[in-house]
């Protein structure tokens, strides 16, 4: 049996403590559109950094990829500053340029954890999974942050394990698997 120390899960999603992941797109080529790029893979929340990316796609051709990336970039930009509606719409957008970007459905899944909106985030990040995404670890954490909002410490734990072991040197799974006890039944 797997279960969860309730109250610090409780607190670690309440706190934002355990927050979700967020997995930026690389647009390369130069331009606004790469400055929005790097600033979303570097960590960058500050909404200057949003401005990069609007103006990028306001005034430079952007192929669909490129496009979409832009979208995801300010979208996770947004999720640090915890503007999850706003967030959330540019993962919209980045969907409708282009419907077979994982990393557009996994950050929506995050917005929608942010939003408490558990049960929705699963088939996000799931349909993000199945297309494919750069770092896979960062979905599994979050997915396993969605179980846990719905109570369901087991498949947390198992989601937790897995993106540990996908990124063996990242902290955030770690840290989160401390707060688990295991028991045979």
């Amino acid at each position: 049996m797997i279960k969860a120390i309730s109250a610090l899960a409780a607190l670690a999603l309440a706190t934002g403590s355990a927050g979700a992941a967020q997995a930026a797109v690389t647009v390369i080529g130069g331009g606004l559109a790469e400055a929005c790029s790097k600033a979303a893979v570097s960590g960058e929340s500050d909404e200057r950094f949003d401005d990069l990316c609007t103006t990028a796609l306001e005034t430079e051709y952007l192929n669909a990829r490129d496009r979409a990336g832009t979208f995801v970039n300010r979208g996770v930009l947004r999720l640090r500053r915890a503007a999850y509606k706003v967030a959330e719409r540019d993962f919209d957008m980045a969907v409708k340029a282009k419907p077979d970007m994982g990393e557009a459905y996994v950050n929506r899944g995050a917005a929608y954890i942010g939003q408490k909106r558990f049960s929705e985030s699963l088939g996000q990040i799931n349909r993000g999974l199945e297309l494919g995404i750069q770092e896979p670890a960062k979905a599994y954490y979050n997915r396993a942050l969605a179980y846990e909002g719905l109570e369901d410490a087991k498949s947390a734990y198992f989601d937790y394990q897995k993106a540990l072991e996908i990124e063996p040197e990242w902290t955030a799974p770690k840290e989160q698997l401390l707060r688990f006890t295991v028991s045979r039944r």
